[in-house]
């Protein structure tokens, strides 16, 4: 009797503990811990990177616009840790926007370093942080999602775990900043690879979603080479296609620099 006591009494334990918010019953994870491997998944396999871009942009009337561009991709701490990183974006298609760079210094804990070079005013802009979270040439993706968000701006909830998926809630530390009041992910348990974002504002009125549609298995690292971003006010929906990615490719530090926003760094963009 007193051992079957001490099981119940070991068995409540546990389940008060694993039913604790931001924990799973089968792993063990906080809610900070799995966004920080979907952070690792989404923005920093290997230790550098590259790919051609395809964006497809449809408004609400079903015109499309097209923008082709080279990413560039360079973690600049050490393997395994979410740190500062630099990305060069190079811009090839359509005829108006070729040879724009748009390119970041990203500090964890501290505003990103953003340029954009406009080639047709021979012109290096700024950008501003309050502008992170503006379209992205003219794209339903916002500056803050090409190279992310830091995981310490806000503050994380584990709401549900499935059979292949988490569900996390995220609330800004800083609501003013930003304008969402919250988001939800659904990220893959196996490869922790975002499936799904759902971004609601101050009526709880779901407003703006990104979706992964595609996942492939390349050089050991399963990378989303289908994207999609729908912004449901303006009934507006943007489509990524990642072609040619490459990893490890050991991208000299001196690319992500002024210098190379007017002299691109050719070999690495073809």
């Amino acid at each position: 009797m007193k051992n079957r006591y001490v099981q119940l009494i070991l068995s409540l334990f546990l389940l008060m503990v694993l039913s604790r918010p931001g924990f799973s019953a089968d792993t063990d994870l906080s809610a900070e811990a799995i966004v920080e491997k979907a952070v690792q998944a989404a923005y920093y396999q290997g230790k550098d990177g590259r790919a051609q871009v395809s964006m497809s942009i449809t408004d609400s009337q079903g015109r499309e616009r097209e923008r082709r561009f080279t990413l560039l991709r360079r973690n600049v701490s050490e393997a395994g840790v979410i740190g500062d990183q630099q990305f060069y974006v190079y811009f090839h298609r359509p005829a108006d926007v070729n040879k724009t760079v748009f390119m970041v210094w990203k500090k964890v804990g501290k505003d990103d370093d953003r340029w954009l070079y406009l080639p047709a005013l021979d012109l290096v802009k700024r950008i501003a942080a309050t502008d992170e979270r503006s379209s992205f040439v003219g794209s339903d993706f916002f500056y803050e999602d090409v190279s992310g968000r830091g995981t310490n701006e806000d503050h994380h909830t584990l709401l549900e775990t499935h059979a292949n998926f988490f569900v996390i809630e995220s609330r800004p530390k800083d609501p003013n900043a930003v304008e969402f009041s919250s988001y939800k992910a659904w990220i893959h348990r196996t490869s922790f690879v975002p499936i799904k974002i759902a971004y609601y504002n101050k009526n709880k009125e779901n407003y703006r979603t990104y979706e992964a549609l595609k996942v492939e298995n390349i050089q050991g690292f399963q990378t989303v080479v289908t994207s999609r971003m729908k912004d449901l006010r303006a009934k507006s929906e943007t489509t990524v296609q990642y072609s040619k990615v490459e990893y490890n490719l050991n991208l000299p530090e001196e690319i992500f620099s002024e210098r190379y926003l007017r002299n691109p760094p050719k070999r690495f963009l073809r």
